[in-house]
């Protein structure tokens, strides 16, 4: 008989297919980050299997209402929305207690932040971010005003799409994933150099976030579907016989 078992808690390996290569000269900025040589391959290591725990009461009320948790003297300027869906392992089960942080320019297209210095003005009542947990169905929501488009220093005409950015930490630090969400209609996501080094229609789609109106407040808000998907864990195999063996 052989014993060999797998941890509970192993990650299936990551589908780098679904990401873009590291070096890809069209977005400037990763010709400096991308390693040269090829990435090592090792098992799963416990730093990875295990992670953070995280609970309600290490969150403010506020936190998942980027709407009011910044707001000083009147609410932020711009469209209000609703962004909600569902956070899921590669085999379709429900992620929970992950912890989700967002972070976004405001409805001009700049960021809180000492080096953006995008001409359009800062809104003194919005501070482009927030943070909540997903419940036992791995369910999200927060509300937010709609982030608008900028311009960068990558080619000369180059310009963001409206999007909102997205860090989740799951159960095990090997989930973590760091992503952004695009809005379903922006013509800007098909020019944008990041986008565009994805190279797959199919795998762009998922970064996009559809309008859905069957979640939106009447007279308030619009609402947008946007799930995620995290590594999922192996099964565990126990009492494994290789072939030939006696029973």
């Amino acid at each position: 008989m052989n014993d060999e078992k797998w941890s509970p808690r192993e990650l299936v390996h990551r589908d780098y297919r679904s990401h873009p290569p590291a070096y890809t000269p069209g977005y400037k900025t990763s010709v400096l980050r991308s390693p040269r040589n090829a990435l090592i391959s090792l098992q799963n290591s416990l730093s990875e299997i295990t992670g953070p725990v995280f609970g309600a009461r290490e969150l403010s009320p506020k936190d998942n209402d980027l709407i009011l948790n910044y707001a000083k003297e009147g609410l932020p300027i711009g469209e209000r929305i609703i962004v909600h869906g569902y956070v899921r392992d590669g085999y379709g089960r429900p992620v929970k207690n992950a912890l989700l942080e967002v972070w976004q320019a405001n409805a001009g297209g700049r960021y809180r932040h000492k080096k953006d210095r995008y001409l359009a003005p800062i809104d003194p009542n919005f501070g482009g971010c927030g943070r909540m947990l997903t419940d036992e169905n791995g369910y999200y929501a927060f509300r937010t005003i709609k982030p608008g488009p900028y311009p960068w220093r990558n080619q000369v005409s180059d310009w963001r799409p409206a999007h909102i950015h997205f860090s989740l930490s799951g159960d095990s630090f090997g989930q973590r994933l760091i992503t952004q969400m695009y809005f379903e209609g922006d013509p800007l996501i098909k020019q944008c150099p990041i986008v565009r080094t994805l190279g797959d229609d199919d795998a762009v789609r998922t970064l996009i976030a559809e309008l859905d109106m069957s979640a939106a407040v009447p007279l308030d808000c619009l609402a947008y579907r946007f799930d995620l998907v995290l590594r999922g864990h192996r099964a565990t195999l126990f009492e494994n016989r290789t072939q030939g063996a006696a029973s």
